[in-house]
């Protein structure tokens, strides 16, 4: 079923070739004629003669991007779609040949659609980084810097200079051009033994240490708001909304809500500190080297 599928699928296609390569060409004036026809009246026939005049410049483009590794079929098939757009927008009054209109267009969409689909991680979003993703190779090429190796730091800055991008946004893309996405359930073996996910360093802490932590953490919540105790209801006040919330109050609000100047705060602040050091020195010793006041 699915051979047969493939035999029809390029069938089809050849057959989309052929009836590419026998449209006949437009001259300059047929050409104009026709688009102000579907410009001012709508008339569709005039814009199919148009369309299949060019879909040969759609076929001999998506060539171009053959080496990307995607289906020629969707290749021409996003080049239709922007020599449709191109078709809409055009202005035969600017004195422009539609096939120079309509390149750009046709480009586009299959830089649009190689970017979208060659990998599944986004590979260029500015117009710069599109410019390197299209032209790394070319240049490289120019340069003899041929081959799936890391860029030399010299071939790097010679592309840098050549697109305006800064060095490490060309290694990046250099390195992603040399490496397709893998599957991370990809078996490590022809055997099937093991699958590339299993190569992964897992980065999460041990549940000893993840343990370990907890209690930590938890005793220092402990040794804190023991000391806690130690401070008048102020002082307590001014350590908690200055040191415990995730975002400190400030002086100015915290001496207008106490009724009190912002220095004043200042001073009460530092002297809590100075107590709670007291309270913890007296339980665990040292409370700056364990990390519990700062």
């Amino acid at each position: 079923m699915a051979t047969t599928e493939t035999q029809e699928l390029r069938r089809g296609a050849q057959s989309y070739l052929r009836s590419a390569m026998r449209a006949p060409m437009l001259n300059a004036e047929h050409e104009r004629n026709l688009a102000r026809r579907w410009r001012e009246q709508g008339d569709e026939r005039a814009l199919h003669e148009l369309i299949t005049a060019y879909l040969r410049l759609v076929v001999a483009m998506a060539s171009r991007f053959r080496h990307y590794g995607l289906p020629m079929s969707d290749l021409v098939q996003e080049g239709n779609v922007g020599l449709m757009q191109a078709a809409a927008r055009f202005e035969p009054e600017r004195e422009v040949r539609f096939s120079t209109y309509a390149s750009w267009w046709i480009r586009s969409a299959m830089q649009d659609f190689v970017l979208r689909n060659w990998s599944i991680v986004r590979t260029g979003t500015t117009s710069a980084q599109k410019a390197l993703f299209f032209n790394l190779r070319r240049l490289r090429a120019k340069i003899g810097d041929i081959g799936d190796a890391g860029m030399s730091a010299e071939a790097s800055s010679r592309v840098a200079i050549a697109l305006r991008v800064p060095e490490r946004e060309v290694s990046a893309m250099a390195a992603r051009l040399s490496a397709p996405d893998r599957s991370l359930n990809a078996p490590l073996t022809e055997d099937g033994d093991g699958e590339w996910q299993d190569m992964l360093a897992d980065g999460a802490d041990s549940p000893e240490t993840a343990v370990m932590h907890a209690h930590d953490g938890a005793a220092r919540v402990n040794l804190v708001q023991a000391a806690m105790r130690d401070l008048n209801e102020r002082e307590r006040l001014i350590i908690r909304e200055r040191k415990l919330e995730e975002e400190a109050v400030t002086l100015e609000a915290l001496g207008e809500r106490l009724g009190i100047s912002k220095e004043r705060v200042r001073q009460i602040e530092g002297n809590a500190l100075e107590k709670l050091r007291r309270a913890l020195i007296a339980r665990v010793g040292d409370p700056v080297a364990a990390g519990y006041v700062g």
